[in-house]
């Protein structure tokens, strides 16, 4: 491990890793040195991906799983663990937008969708990594949160709900672990340049925003074994840690 490579010889896992935040944070976590399992639906997507991994010197393990397939999250946590005995980082960014629309107008397969990815999704690689972050001598863990979880705005339900329930869960795993070594971090990237974003707001400039590249590079430091704090979320846009208040 040297300043320029704080991960070697770690393995960092990343979700929706085939483009925007997630891949952009798969790069940068190669960048410095860990081995990236990049898990995302698109098999184009993942060869996208570790080309990119390559040019920066690094390396990868491409997954291509969509993670509303609970057992095939199960047995990847198998597979890491019977190749490498443990995972060092874990970067949950998947997730979808869900419609933009009247609770009451959502349809049932649109909000089932909403939680079976956002939520159920996520527990389910909570179940399987957490075993696995636990047997790191510095399990990091990184939920991708939202400023719309604590906005209750107009019309965006399922999305808002789904990021306050995964919020919720995030602090909640940090509580059971406090006293360990892994640590639990949310981060609210805020407004970025994504595909998602522009499909949420398709009048909004794209090029007013910061590129995925700089949400990256706040991601990496709460995935570094230096960062001690658990329980916080960290606000992009504000630059700043926020306390949840975490039992002792």
């Amino acid at each position: 491990m040297t300043a320029e490579r704080p991960l070697a010889d770690k393995i960092a896992l990343v979700t929706g890793a085939t483009r925007g935040i997630g891949a952009a944070t798969a790069v940068a976590l190669a960048a410095a040195g860990a081995h990236v399992v990049a898990v995302g639906r698109s098999e184009g997507g993942l060869q996208d991906i570790d080309d990119a991994i390559r040019a920066v010197g690094g390396t990868a393990t491409l997954v291509p799983l969509d993670l509303k397939d609970s057992d095939g999250t199960d047995r990847l946590g198998g597979a890491l663990f019977e190749r490498y005995g443990r995972l060092d980082v874990f970067v949950a960014n998947a997730g979808v937008l869900g419609p933009l629309s009247p609770l009451g107008h959502v349809y049932p397969k649109d909000w089932d969708n909403a939680v079976a990815v956002n939520l159920t999704a996520n527990w389910r690689c909570v179940r399987s990594f957490d075993p696995l972050l636990k047997l790191s001598p510095a399990g990091r863990a990184v939920m991708i949160s939202s400023g719309a979880a604590h906005k209750a705005r107009a019309y965006w339900g399922p999305y808002a709900i789904t990021k306050a329930g995964l919020e919720a869960m995030a602090r909640t795993w940090a509580a059971e672990s406090i006293t360990g070594n892994l640590k639990v971090n949310l981060f609210n990237p805020g407004p970025i340049r994504t595909l998602m974003r522009a499909k949420a707001f398709p009048g909004e400039d794209p090029m007013s925003l910061p590129p995925p590249e700089a949400a990256a590079a706040g991601i990496l430091p709460l995935c570094l074994p230096s960062f001690t704090e658990t329980g916080r979320l960290y606000d992009f846009p504000q630059g700043r840690l926020l306390d949840f208040h975490l039992p002792s």
